[in-house]
């Protein structure tokens, strides 16, 4: 079971976390229905004995606070849709950084800043037990029907953490069990009931995919997260051109070209800006210290996540059209757009149709589909 878990209060947590060791689908998104696929190995047992939950008054939330709550639970929700397939279909090209996840993500309502966990607690039924609030779709608690809305009560039968440290706490706990077995037997509270669950641990990219809050068309990879902004979201038209730029940062990760390049703590410190609540936009005026990339490093991460692409059953014809229009409309010398960091559009676009031509043939010819 992969648990995702970063320092609380100051950062607002994101999607798709991977501490090494375990990572939880991190999705700020709405609880789900609680009726389980009938397909669900679960059973009832003697229920477990938890803290107990002091109910706490109703807490009162501004409508500017509800309603800019609501829009990072969507904007992160189709982050992480999108990006999904892209991390469970592609351990083979994430090389080093694969690694086995429960495949959900668990929140508390101290995972948002202060000044979103009245909303929290209100719109997302969070308190103070780490509850689903993502399952991604494949992976081994999806199978088993983990669903969003869950409560965690134990795993392998210890009790998991509550509180505002929750997160951290339960990555701990569950660091060696995730190292050491095949799957874990996970105790929920749905409806009531406590359930017992048998998790398949599922081999997946262990990439974090995090919202940027700027209106600034980017995205930034640092080796092991991902970013898009809130200006790239609202840029791409559909789910396969926001995955063409998804799998685009994986691999730059994938490559390890922010390590090579030695720009990774530039590049992280740029990301846990932007995930703020209110970020510090001027720290990422211009291209915020980052070198642009080169011709061939770039065409390298076009042809690696075209391939990521399509192993996840995206489109990829349209990648060079989109890429193209991207690079008219957000040209170089729009600083803090993202051709500005990968200028060499025309190199890119001669790699890509490369690629296309490749894939399509690999396709064809019924061959893995590698690089």
């Amino acid at each position: 079971m992969h648990v995702v878990v970063e320092p609380t209060g100051q950062h607002r947590r994101s999607s798709l976390i991977a501490l090494g060791v375990a990572a939880l689908l991190s999705a700020c998104a709405t609880p789900a229905p609680t009726t389980a696929p009938e397909s669900v190995q679960a059973s009832v047992t003697k229920p477990l004995t938890p803290p107990a939950i002091v109910a706490s008054p109703a807490p009162v939330v501004s409508s500017a606070e509800e309603t800019a709550l609501r829009q990072l639970v969507s904007l992160q929700d189709r982050l992480d849709r999108v990006a999904g397939p892209l991390l469970v279909n592609n351990p083979a090209l994430c090389k080093r950084n694969a690694r086995r996840l429960l495949g959900f993500t668990a929140k508390t309502k101290y995972s948002y800043s202060t000044e979103f966990i009245p909303a929290a607690q209100k719109l997302l039924n969070l308190d103070e037990r780490l509850r689903v609030t993502g399952v991604l779709a494949g992976s081994g608690a999806d199978k088993v029907g983990v669903l969003r809305g869950d409560s965690l009560i134990a795993v392998n039968n210890k009790v998991l953490p509550q509180g505002a440290n929750a997160e951290r706490q339960a990555a701990s706990l569950l660091a060696p069990m995730v190292t050491a077995r095949g799957n874990v037997k996970l105790t929920v509270l749905r409806e009531n009931r406590q359930i017992v669950l048998d998790v398949p641990l599922t081999m997946a990219c262990a990439f974090r995919i995090e919202l940027g809050n700027t209106d600034a068309v980017n995205a930034y990879s640092d080796g092991y997260r991902v970013l898009v902004t809130r200006g790239m979201l609202a840029y791409v038209k559909s789910d396969k051109e926001l995955a063409y730029v998804l799998a685009r940062e994986m691999a730059h990760n994938a490559l390890s070209h922010p390590i090579r390049l030695r720009s990774s703590a530039t590049i992280a410190g740029v990301i846990d800006n932007l995930i703020r609540i209110n970020p510090d936009l001027g720290m990422v005026n211009g291209t915020a210290g980052i070198k642009p990339y080169s011709q061939e490093i770039d065409a390298a991460a076009d042809v690696t996540g075209l391939f990521m692409a399509a192993r996840a059953g995206y489109d990829i014809d349209g990648a060079s059209t989109f890429w193209q229009g991207l690079a008219s409309q957000y040209p170089v010398a729009a600083l803090n757009g993202y051709t500005a960091l990968h200028p060499a559009t025309a190199y890119r676009i001669a790699a890509l149709d490369k690629a296309t031509s490749d894939l399509h043939a690999k396709e064809a010819m019924q061959k893995p589909l590698l690089p």
